[in-house]
């Protein structure tokens, strides 16, 4: 069974009703993405970015995933399917997914300060005083900016074995996940599924774009594997 890699970005949730991740004013839902979204922000106003993180995960409890979501799940059918995604909701796992990996961490989960490898499944709010069994506060399970990438080497991983790529949403501007495409093996075929595509068929062998948003465009993917 061939193994088909889909990474994917904000665009793919973006049709549930989760905005993407930065306006393009630089802001994030209203606040500076630095002080909400890296180590130092947390440290100067950790209630600031405890409430920041709790509406986003308000929000993500009332949404719900869309066809694109869906037409992955379809794809496991015919291929074995692994996503990278550097979404922080768990769309893909509701929708059934089965191989997903979160570059970026998950806004569903909580881990201690002082431990990041003590991390919890966490629904709820999160406030300051919300502390590990170890007496340490308790954070989102974020990747911030400034942090370690700690998925990113099963994420190459992932990538290497790739025989399709699929790419969903996604600028691939951002580092270090815009990297990944550099490791799959020459020639694999390439599919780049964005409305306002940031790349051309002459960048890469084997590059087809799809000039659709997530859901059509996976419509399309579909009929081009099938």
């Amino acid at each position: 069974m061939k193994k088909i890699v889909v990474l994917t970005g904000a665009g793919i949730s973006a049709e549930s009703g989760i905005q993407t991740f930065r306006d393009a004013d630089g802001l994030w839902e209203g606040h500076d993405v630095m002080s909400v979204a890296s180590p130092e922000g947390f440290a100067a106003n950790p209630e600031l970015v405890l409430d920041f993180y709790n509406q986003r995960r308000k929000q993500l409890l009332e949404v719900l995933p869309n066809k694109a979501h869906y037409n992955l799940v379809e794809l496991e059918k015919h291929f074995n399917v692994e996503i990278v995604t550097q979404n922080v909701d768990d769309l893909h796992e509701r929708s059934g997914s089965k191989n997903v990996t979160h570059l970026h961490g998950e806004l569903l989960k909580v881990r201690s300060s002082a431990n990041e490898q003590n991390v919890l499944n966490w629904k709820k709010d999160l406030f300051l005083g919300d502390l590990c069994a170890k007496k340490s506060q308790l954070r989102p399970h974020i990747v911030w900016f400034g942090e370690m990438v700690p998925m990113l080497d099963k994420a190459i991983e992932i990538t290497q074995k790739a025989d399709i790529l699929v790419i969903i949403g996604t600028s691939m501007q951002v580092y270090p996940a815009a990297s990944l495409i550099d490791f799959v093996k020459t020639n694999t075929p390439i599919y780049f599924i964005d409305p306002i595509p940031y790349v051309s068929e002459s960048n890469f062998n084997n590059l087809t774009i799809i000039k659709e948003v997530a859901s059509s465009g996976t419509d399309k993917l579909l009929e081009l594997l099938s």
